[in-house]
């Protein structure tokens, strides 16, 4: 169907305005590592824009929710290593 998109973290990179390709986004996921106590959407490099839709897909418990539940655990590795 014309407009399917695949709800995973490479489409939220792009939903974000964000490079999408596999490297882009492990790229931005080990140079932007969130300390245990920082949300997701606390996040100091998210806009506005960006803050904004995640936190309203998250609210709704919309389509994009695994992709954002995947961002915010790979976000937060560092902490499960410890």
């Amino acid at each position: 169907m014309l407009g399917d998109i695949e709800y995973n973290i490479n489409e939220l990179f792009k939903q974000l305005g964000l490079e999408c390709s596999d490297e882009a986004v492990d790229a931005f996921i080990k140079a932007n590592q969130l300390p245990e106590a920082v949300k997701l959407v606390e996040a100091p490099f998210w806009t506005e824009q960006q803050r904004a839709f995640l936190k309203e897909e998250y609210k709704l418990d919309a389509v994009w929710i695994g992709p954002i539940d995947e961002l915010n655990s790979r976000l937060h590795s560092d902490n499960m290593q410890n």
